[in-house]
């Protein structure tokens, strides 16, 4: 087999491919054994019939086309590897000529992985906000903590803000029941806007046993989106009582005796947490430095496959909060035509950055163990709500390990370049990345770097 490549564009090649009729004969053969099971011959027994009594019953036009329909991806697959050609997508395969007995030649073009030149990975510089944390965010915290702890007691009065009331709601239309939008004994708390438009202000100032007709649209069912009259009746009126934020609190609440150790805990909690918010930060902002500095092409196959999938996403997403893309949009701020260009820009640089991650993980010889790749799935299970076991079946089943993989790797390679990356807050303080924890504390260096080294030693030759 002869096989050439010419490039049509940075992300396009064509393969222009003979084969010698010989080297057809495996798929002929087979092309014969799968149409002799096909049909019947008196006389021979079904898989034994002669080739030659099946280009009479059937003819030779057939035989030929199905081998040439088993032949076609092994020898684009051979043509690809033989020359190294990085292919992405599904090739466009054209028969340019064949006759019986004779070379069979085609040509397949298919897009490849653009070829790309990265700048200086070391100091490469990138900045991100400061790590602050306000009072208001600890107190925030330390009121949540009170409410878990807190106790509702019935009371003899009107409805007011931040109760939590029991009520029944009934939605009709032109006087007629809406019977989807029927509920009792519903449990609420004044001010949340969980349920319906206007509801708040329904209830406030009626006591239990009292009633309220307002308008308001329907979130779901039949009627959707149009204006319903929804009678809600209280039938129940709560207030909380929030325990008072000292020592005694303290020391119900968690491990610790004082008010004060517990609001420094609290306050160590949130830092933490801004910690993993600003090394995510600094993820963006280094991969957008670079992509920033590379010239990266972007295969359009790729790009409109990657856009089907994101409107596929945020369809399903829309369908499960029972949302339209009028409203989406209409939240966004946005119009059609903005939302689609900056789609459009998001899916680029995700390309972008995939091609990129790549390079890196192939230059720093980046691998995954079968550790990672466990952690990973468990990972995804645990977002998709189910089992480890179940997601990897399903992963090993729809052939989506390598793409598994693939994410852990380019997890790696962007690990690598925040790293090796000088990141600095708005106040021009360095940001340590290198030794932060997955829990937002920081690893001391020379255990860190210890064992790093121990991972690396090589295991003792086995007896």
């Amino acid at each position: 087999m002869k096989s050439t490549v010419e490039s049509l564009s940075p992300t396009k090649v064509k393969l222009i491919v003979e084969v010698p009729f010989e080297e057809l004969k495996p798929s002929l053969d087979a092309a014969y054994k799968s149409i002799g099971q096909q049909i019947v011959v008196p006389g021979f027994r079904k898989g034994k019939i002669p080739p030659q009594v099946i280009d009479q019953r059937v003819g030779r036009g057939p035989v030929l086309e199905e081998a040439i329909n088993d032949a076609l991806p092994k020898l684009y697959s051979q043509a690809v590897s033989d020359n190294q050609v990085k292919a992405i997508g599904r090739p466009e395969v054209d028969v340019t000529e064949f006759n019986d007995k004779e070379s069979l030649q085609f040509s397949a073009e298919v897009e490849v992985r653009p070829e790309i030149t990265l700048p200086d990975l070391e100091g490469l510089e990138a900045s991100v906000e400061d790590l602050a944390i306000s009072d208001d965010e600890v107190d925030e915290q330390i009121e949540s903590l009170r409410q878990r702890f807190g106790s509702l007691n019935p009371v003899e009065r009107a409805t007011a803000d931040k109760d939590f009331i029991t009520i029944d709601l009934s939605a009709s239309k032109d006087g007629e029941k809406v019977e989807e939008a029927q509920a009792t004994g519903l449990s609420y708390q004044v001010g949340s806007g969980q349920l319906l438009d206007g509801l708040d202000e329904a209830v406030i100032g009626l006591s239990a046993g009292e009633k309220k007709t307002f308008v308001t649209q329907l979130v779901g069912g039949s009627l959707k989106g149009e204006d319903v009259d929804v009678e809600v009746t209280v039938t129940a009126v709560k207030e909380q009582e929030l325990p008072e934020f000292d020592d005694e609190f303290a020391q119900t609440a968690s491990e610790f005796d004082t008010a004060d150790e517990l609001k420094a805990d609290v306050q160590t909690r949130l830092e933490r947490g801004k910690r993993l918010e600003q090394a995510g930060e600094a993820r963006d902002a280094v991969l957008e430095k670079i992509l920033t500095l590379v010239d990266v092409p972007v295969p359009e196959g790729l790009l409109t496959d990657e856009l089907a999938a994101r409107k596929e996403n945020l369809e399903q997403q829309l369908g499960y909060s029972g949302m339209t893309m009028e409203q989406f949009l209409e939240g966004e701020e946005q119009t059609q035509e903005e939302f689609d260009e900056d789609l459009k820009k998001r899916s680029e640089d995700a390309i972008k950055a995939q091609f990129v991650l790549d390079l890196v993980a192939e230059q720093q010889e980046l691998s995954v163990n079968d550790q990672e790749l466990t952690e990973h799935i468990v990972r995804h299970a645990q977002r998709s709500g189910v089992s480890p076991d179940q997601f990897a079946q399903h992963a090993v089943e729809n052939n989506l390990v390598p793409s598994l993989v693939s994410e852990v790797v380019r997890g790696k390679a962007l690990a690598y370049l925040v790293e090796n990356a000088k990141v600095t807050d708005a106040s021009g303080n360095t940001v340590e990345l290198k030794t932060l924890q997955p829990d937002g504390t920081y690893a001391d260096p020379e255990a860190a770097e210890a064992a790093e080294e121990s991972a690396e030693e090589p295991e003792p030759a086995k007896a």
